[in-house]
C-alpha cells in the first residue's frame, strides 16, 4: 500500500478480513438508487444499470474500473455502477439494503461473509446460467474455493480469489546477518522456533530490539497439529477446540509468546506504534505469518525478502485457515441476467491477471494463478508459486451463521487470556466450550 500504513487490528480473524480489503474495488455510487432500465441518451438506447456493492482500498480502483471499462464497450446495453460500502459492518448494510428495497445487483463478498448471506437466503442460485454459459468452465477455478460458495450442490458466488494464510515472509537481510540458511518449504515447527530464537535480539536491559517471529494467525497452529476448530467445517454442531491436539496447536502458539519471547505480546506490539509490515520492513522483525495481500507494500521497500510455506508439525502435518473472495447476484435483482454478465467480468481471466500482476490477490482461476502473471512472475515474492499448492492444505471457518459472534465473544477473549499468559490453552478453553457448543446447537 502506497502512502501512510495503517495500523492492522491483531488478534483475530478480522485482520485477514481487513486486509483481504485487497480483493475489492473502488468507484462512486450513492445507496437507494433505482436499478430499472433506463434511457441513455449518449448511448442512443436503452442501458440496464447494474450496482455492484463492495468495501476496499485504492490499489484496484485503476486495475477494476478500467476492465469493466473496456468489457462495457461489448456490452453497451450495460451500465455498471460501484457503490462502496465500508467493510465495517459490511453484512449488516447489505442486509439493511435489502430489507429497505435498496439493494445492490451484485455483491463483493469474501469466504466469510458467504457463511451469512447464504443463511439468510439473499443469494440467487447461479446455476443455471453457468449450466447455459458455453464459455464459463467451474473447471477453470480452484475447486476448494468454488466449494466453499457451494450450499447443496448449487452455486451463488463465483470466487475471484483465494487467499491462504501460507505466507511465511522473511527478511533475507536479517538472516544473512545471522547466518542462517533462509526458510523453506520444508520446514517445521522446530525449524521456525530454532530460527525465531536466533533472529530474537535483545539490549543489555532484556528489552527485545528486534522479534524473530509474528503471526495473526493463530488457528493455523490448531489445524497444523491435527485440532480442528469444529467437528465438521460444512455442519458444525460441537466445537473441538479442546481436543487435545487443538489445545497443543493453541499452546505452542501461545508459547512463542509467553515462553521463549520470540514474538511480540499484543501490548509489545501495542507500544511499538506501527504495523507489523512496517516492523518487518525496518528490520524489527525478521519473520511473519500473513497472506500474499502484504506484497504490494512490500515491493515499495527497500529491502530483500521472499516467503515460504508455512511449516508443517513435527509429525508432518500441513495445514492452515484462508481466507477469498468472490462476487454473487442478489435474490432481489430486478436484472439477473445482466448481473450474472457482470459477475463474469469481474471474475474474469483480464482483471485476475491484472490483480496478479500486482502481487495483491491469488487468482482464482488455476491457469492464471499457475502461469506468467502470477507464479512465474518476476517481480517478488519469488516463491509466491507455492500458493497453488498451498491451496489444498487450506481449510475454511466453520460453515455457520453465528461463527463470527462466536469467536467476538468467546474466542477471540480466551486467546486474549492465553496470549497473556493470564491462562493455559486448556484453561481457557474449557471455559467458553459449552457456551461455543450452546451457540452452535442454537435453532434460528
Amino acid at each position: 500500500m502506497k502512502g501512510k500504513r495503517i495500523l492492522r487490528k491483531q488478534n483475530t480473524l478480522i485482520q485477514y478480513c481487513s486486509l483481504s480489503l485487497f480483493f475489492t474495488f473502488l468507484l462512486f455510487g450513492l445507496l437507494g438508487c433505482s436499478s430499472e432500465g433506463r434511457k441513455d441518451a449518449s448511448k442512443g438506447g436503452d442501458t440496464t444499470l447494474i450496482k455492484v456493492a463492495f468495501w476496499g482500498g485504492p490499489e484496484e480502483i485503476e486495475i477494476i474500473t478500467e476492465c469493466i471499462k473496456d468489457w462495457e464497450r461489448s456490452y453497451p446495453h450495460i451500465k455498471v455502477r460501484f457503490e462502496h460500502t465500508p467493510y465495517g459492518g459490511y453484512v449488516n448494510k447489505i442486509l439493511t439494503r435489502i430489507a429497505g428495497n435498496a439493494a445492490p445487483d451484485v455483491i463483493c463478498t469474501e469466504v466469510n461473509y458467504f457463511v451469512t448471506f447464504a443463511s439468510k437466503g439473499v443469494l440467487y442460485n447461479l446455476s443455471s446460467y453457468i449450466e447455459a454459459d458455453p464459455h464459463f468452465k467451474k473447471e477453470d477455478f480452484f475447486p476448494e474455493v468454488l466449494d466453499r460458495f457451494t450450499v447443496d450442490g448449487k452455486i451463488y458466488a463465483i470466487p475471484r480469489d483465494t487467499a491462504p494464510f501460507a505466507c511465511l515472509f522473511y527478511n533475507k537481510d536479517l538472516f544473512d546477518k545471522a547466518g542462517l540458511s533462509y526458510p523453506s518449504d520444508d520446514w517445521n515447527w522446530n525449524d521456525l522456533l530454532a530460527s525465531a530464537q536466533a533472529l530474537t535480539k535483545r539490549d543489555d536491559k532484556g528489552r527485545v530490539t528486534q522479534y524473530g517471529f509474528y503471526g495473526w494467525a493463530w488457528q493455523n497452529f490448531v489445524y497444523g497439529n491435527g485440532g480442528s476448530l469444529v467437528d465438521d467445517v460444512n455442519n458444525p454442531t460441537i466445537c473441538t477446540l479442546n481436543s487435545q491436539h487443538s489445545i497443543e496447536g493453541v499452546q505452542f502458539y501461545a508459547d512463542l509468546i509467553t515462553k521463549y519471547r520470540v514474538m511480540p505480546t499484543p501490548v509489545a506490539l501495542t507500544n511499538a506504534g506501527m504495523g507489523v509490515d512496517y516492523m518487518f520492513a525496518s528490520g524489527r522483525l525478521a519473520m511473519f505469518l500473513s497472506g500474499i495481500w502484504e506484497t504490494p507494500a512490500l515491493r515499495n521497500d527497500n529491502f530483500r525478502w521472499d516467503v515460504a510455506m508455512f511449516p508443517k508439525n513435527q509429525k508432518g502435518i500441513r495445514k492452515f485457515g484462508t481466507g477469498g473472495s468472490g462476487y454473487a447476484v442478489l435474490e432481489s435483482s430486478n436484472h439477473k441476467k445482466e448481473a450474472w454478465e457482470v459477475v463474469k467480468a469481474l471474475t474474469a481471466a483480464p482483471a485476475q491477471i491484472r490483480l496478479a500482476e500486482m502481487g495483491l490477490a491469488q487468482p482464482a482461476r488455476q491457469a492464471i494463478a499457475q502461469g506468467e502473471h502470477f507464479a512465474k512472475h518476476p517481480d517478488p515474492p519469488m516463491n509466491k508459486g507455492m500458493l497453488n499448492e498451498a491451496v489444498q492444505y487450506a481449510v475454511y471457518d466453520p460453515f455457520h451463521p453465528k461463527w463470527r459472534e462466536i469467536e467476538a465473544r468467546h474466542i477471540t477473549p480466551a486467546l486474549d487470556l492465553i496470549k497473556n499468559g493470564d491462562a493455559t490453552a486448556e484453561e481457557a478453553v474449557n471455559k467458553i466450550i459449552n457456551d461455543v457448543n450452546k451457540i452452535l446447537t442454537e435453532k434460528e
